[in-house]
C-alpha cells in the first residue's frame, strides 16, 4: 500500500484526557483530523445534564473540541471558556460552561453532529469531533476481586471498581453508530486508538458493531498508543496486559504500530510478543513530559506520530 500524503487523514478514538493528549499532538501532524468520542460518561456535569436533558453526555466531546482549538489568542481564550467550571453554592456548581453551550446548541438544532460542527466553527477547531454513537451509552462490566465476580454498571462505577475487569459490554447492546464516524474511519489514512482509560474510553469503541466493522474493514493503518501510567480501572495491569485486553475484545483487529514510552514497558520482549500477536511493530519513543507525572508531552507525541506516519512499516524502529 502506498504511504499517505504528508497531511494524512487521521481518526482518533477515545475520550477524556487521553484523547485530548492525542489531539493536541496530532494538530502538529495534520489538519485532516476527526475525533470519535465515547458517549458513556455518567458522572459530574455530563452525568447531571444527561440525566436532566436525556441527550448525549457532552463532557468528553467538549474536551476534544478544546484540544483542537488553534494555538492563537482566539483559540486559547475559547478553549479556556469551554473548559471553565463554575464554583458556586447553587445548581451551577461544577458545571463546565462548554457542556452547557453544547447542550444548548443541541436543543436548538436537534442534531448532535451538526451541533458539534457549529461549536467547532465558533472555536475555530482544527478538525471535527463526532460522537461514537447517536445514543447515550451505559458501560457494564464483570469485575473479579478475590475470586468473587460482580456486575458493575455505569462508566464511573466501572472506572472506579476494585478488581480485574474480565468482560465489558454496552447497554443497549447494539447501539446506533454515528454514520459520519463510520465514514471517517472508512476514509482514513490512519486510525489511532489510545491513550486513555483503557476500558471505558478506548475498548468501548470496539463494542459498537458498526464502528467495530469499520475498524476491521478500513484500509487505514492502525496505531495504538499506550498509556504512561496505570489508572484505577487498570490497577495491577501491565502494558502487555493492556494489549492483551485489546486483543481479547477484538481478536480480529489487525494493528500496524504500537507506540509506547520506554518507562511504561516492564519487559520489552513480552511487549514485542504481545504486539506481534496483533501483527504490529512496537515503536519505543519518549513521549512523556519528563516531570514525573503520567502525562504526555504534545510535541514529543507529535514527533512519534509523525515518524510512524511517514515511515515505511518495515523501516520503523
Amino acid at each position: 500500500m502506498p504511504l499517505p500524503s504528508s497531511n494524512p487523514a487521521v481518526v482518533a478514538l477515545g475520550g477524556g484526557h487521553g484523547l485530548s493528549a492525542t489531539l493536541r499532538a496530532l494538530r502538529h501532524v495534520s489538519d485532516r483530523l476527526t475525533a470519535i468520542v465515547t458517549v458513556a460518561d455518567d458522572g459530574g456535569s455530563s452525568g447531571r445534564l444527561r440525566a436532566e436533558l436525556g441527550g448525549l453526555p457532552p463532557g468528553d466531546l467538549r474536551m476534544a473540541l478544546a484540544a483542537l482549538t488553534d494555538d492563537s489568542e482566539w483559540g486559547r481564550l475559547w478553549a479556556a471558556v469551554l473548559q471553565h467550571r463554575f464554583h458556586t453554592a447553587g445548581p451551577l456548581d461544577n458545571h463546565a460552561l462548554g457542556n452547557l453551550l453544547i447542550a444548548a446548541v443541541w436543543e436548538l438544532i436537534s442534531d448532535p453532529v451538526a451541533g458539534l460542527d457549529w461549536v467547532g466553527k465558533l472555536l475555530g477547531a482544527r478538525g471535527r469531533v463526532l460522537p461514537l454513537s447517536t445514543a447515550p451509552l451505559v458501560v457494564k462490566a464483570d469485575v473479579v476481586k478475590d475470586g468473587e465476580r460482580r456486575h458493575v454498571a455505569g462508566q464511573v462505577n466501572v472506572a472506579l471498581a476494585e478488581g480485574r475487569i474480565e468482560r465489558l459490554w454496552l447497554d443497549p447492546a447494539n447501539p446506533p453508530a454515528c454514520a459520519e464516524a463510520v465514514t471517517a474511519i472508512e476514509e482514513a489514512d490512519w486510525v489511532v486508538l489510545g491513550p486513555g482509560s483503557w476500558y471505558t474510553s478506548v475498548l468501548v469503541h470496539l463494542l459498537v458493531p458498526q464502528i467495530r466493522d469499520a475498524l476491521l474493514d478500513t484500509k487505514a493503518r492502525r496505531c495504538v498508543a499506550l498509556n504512561l501510567g496505570v489508572e484505577t480501572e487498570t490497577s495491577g495491569l501491565t502494558a502487555v496486559d493492556h494489549l492483551l485486553a485489546l486483543h481479547q475484545h477484538a481478536p480480529e483487529l489487525r494493528v500496524d504500530v504500537v507506540v509506547a514510552d520506554p518507562s511504561a514497558i516492564e519487559d520489552i520482549d513480552e511487549a514485542q510478543r504481545a504486539t506481534a500477536i496483533m501483527g504490529a511493530k512496537l515503536v519505543m519513543r519518549q513521549v512523556a513530559l519528563g516531570d514525573g507525572t503520567a502525562r504526555h508531552d504534545s510535541l514529543r507525541l507529535a514527533a512519534a506520530y509523525r515518524d510512524v506516519f511517514a515511515s515505511v512499516l518495515g523501516d520503523v524502529r
